[in-house]
């Protein structure tokens, strides 16, 4: 696998702090990711969290943003933020340049529908082909992988921790859209990547999967009670209720006065973290 072209590092917490580019085979696009490495012992292979952003969002929103280095560094974590869409000249988009469809909205799905089959492919680029090139091109343990993720990428990493729990010792959100099968921006989302048979969509809904027998040992969720996408678009009750037939153990908490932005998200990024680094030492040993 060819080694990505590096588009920027720097020196934070005494580690590294890159951001990459490479041609994804997935995408057929160019792509952009982030990953910041922590100061470690040459030859070591460290614990990789990744992290799935939301709609409208790059890579950089949470590496700006996340307030995460100084945490990952303490704990000995390498942190992983891919795109969240393919981008490029010839690249699908919605049709009248809406925020929640096309560039910036992949929903972690692969796409079957024209225009969007051809790249719009972020299931595969973030489950196979993305992990393939962090094993090769960094000390990652990839015996020691777990996900969270924010929105829609809270959405794709509860779909993907649930769908590969031997993978993934740890899976957490912060204002996940639980059932993208019951909300306007899933209905948008799934129906115009993957058609109108619904049943198809089931793989790439939480509470459906969850319905449908997929198991994880626990699940943390933090929401913001003054989000403004609570009650149409996000739902967690629908989730709390999933959890509870199928006895999945669900952190789910509601913090008082908090919203939908990094604001949010950087305050109980370290709670996360922390939560992330206990399964994972718990796994190594």
């Amino acid at each position: 696998m060819e080694a990505p072209e590096t588009v920027s590092t720097n020196l934070s917490h005494g580690g590294v702090q890159g951001v990459y580019k490479h041609r994804s085979a997935a995408t057929g696009t160019d792509m952009v990711f982030s990953v910041f490495v922590p100061a470690h012992v040459e030859g070591a292979k460290l614990p990789v969290v990744w992290y799935l952003s939301g709609l409208t969002c790059t890579h950089a929103n949470v590496t700006e943003k996340g307030e995460f280095r100084a945490l990952c560094a303490e704990l000995g974590l390498i942190f992983v933020a891919p795109d969240t869409s393919p981008r490029g000249e010839g690249v699908a988009d919605d049709a009248e340049g809406a925020y929640d469809f096309g560039l910036g909205a992949g929903f972690y799905v692969d796409a079957t529908q024209e225009p969007f089959a051809a790249n719009y492919r972020m299931w595969s680029y973030v489950t196979q082909e993305l992990p393939a090139l962090v094993a090769e091109q960094f000390p990652a343990d990839m015996d020691r992988q777990s996900i969270m993720g924010h929105s829609m990428g809270g959405h794709g990493a509860l779909t993907i921790g649930l769908t590969f729990p031997d993978r993934f010792r740890a899976v957490s959100a912060f204002a996940p859209i639980v059932a993208p099968s019951q909300v306007p921006w899933g209905h948008k989302a799934l129906g115009g990547y993957l058609g109108d048979d619904r049943a198809g969509w089931r793989k790439h809904d939480a509470v459906a999967l969850i319905e449908d027998g997929a198991r994880v040992a626990d699940l943390l969720v933090d929401q913001g009670e003054a989000d403004g996408f609570l009650a149409e678009q996000l739902r967690p009750q629908l989730l709390a209720a999933a959890c509870k037939a199928a006895g999945i153990p669900l952190t789910l908490r509601v913090q008082p006065g908090y919203d939908h932005s990094y604001y949010f998200i950087s305050t109980y990024m370290a709670d996360h973290l922390r939560w992330h680094a206990e399964r994972l030492r718990d796994q190594a040993n």
